[in-house]
């Protein structure tokens, strides 16, 4: 029996090679069909649109947080796949006197890429995961960081205001952008109109999830904030952690030419 070791440093037993997965991450879905898994992802949830022919075809086992675990448990998984942030404590706990249960716990780009190698080696696609992983950091190496000490505040939820803070993943992206955190108490610290004018933020990025702020919003935050540049952003190359990173550096470079000129 094989012990692969999850980000939060548990020994997951297998007695073999997975065969029945579920996935209840959507950037770790989207990972294991990038891989070359097919036939082996058998349920995945309701916010794993990527691929597009996937999310069609594959059966749901309800949202990252109100999974149905009486369905999951029929499914007769040999592996769940979750994370510590995006599933419910409780429900991963239940799931775990089902089957083995890898989770994983990411904060930062290192630990996506980490991720991506122990994933590959539990669903033995080792070889697949590890170009993946040397494409996307020779694409983040590529980054030029052009540095203003530009203060950003990263919006990702409205009534209430909801903003990404320090040690997160989306904080550490938006390092590797060059671009300054404007708050650095908590990690999705809730912040009131009064706390984003007192900040007084350079760039306002409003993500296009979890929270799907749209152009309408933009003039909501001009009023609030008439000297910040306010800016829609794909919150998937911010927050995903898969192999959606290969768009993300591109992506963030056109972001900086926007944000600077």
């Amino acid at each position: 029996m094989a012990v692969f070791y999850d980000q939060l440093n548990r020994g997951v037993n297998l007695p073999s090679v997975p065969k029945r997965i579920i996935s209840v991450v959507p950037s770790q879905t989207e990972l294991l069909f990038y891989l070359g898994l097919d036939k082996e992802v058998v349920g995945i949830t309701k916010f794993c649109i990527h691929p597009e022919d996937k999310f069609k075809t594959t059966i749901k086992v309800g949202g990252t947080k109100q999974l149905n675990t009486q369905l999951i448990k029929e499914l007769k998984p040999d592996l769940i796949i979750a994370n510590k942030e995006e599933n419910e404590q409780s429900q991963i706990e239940e799931l775990m006197t089902v089957c083995p249960v890898w989770i994983s716990d990411i904060s930062n780009l290192d630990e996506a890429l980490d991720m991506i190698t122990k994933v590959g080696e539990m669903v033995n696609y080792q070889k697949e995961a590890q170009l993946l992983k040397a494409k996307i950091s020779r694409l983040f190496s590529q980054l030029v960081i052009r540095s203003e000490n530009l203060r950003v505040a990263y919006l990702i939820w409205r009534k209430p205001y909801m903003v990404a803070g320090k040690y997160t993943f989306i904080d550490d992206l938006l390092q590797k952008c060059g671009l300054i955190n404007a708050f650095d108490e908590g990690r999705y610290p809730e912040v009131t109109s009064e706390m984003l004018i007192d900040t007084t933020p350079d760039v306002v990025l409003l993500s296009s999830e979890p929270y799907p702020f749209t152009q309408k919003h933009i003039d909501e935050f001009k009023s609030m904030l008439p000297n910040s540049q306010i800016i829609l952003v794909d919150g998937e190359l911010f927050s995903w952690y898969g192999n959606r990173l290969l768009h993300a550096p591109d992506y963030f470079k056109q972001l900086i030419d926007r944000i600077i000129g």
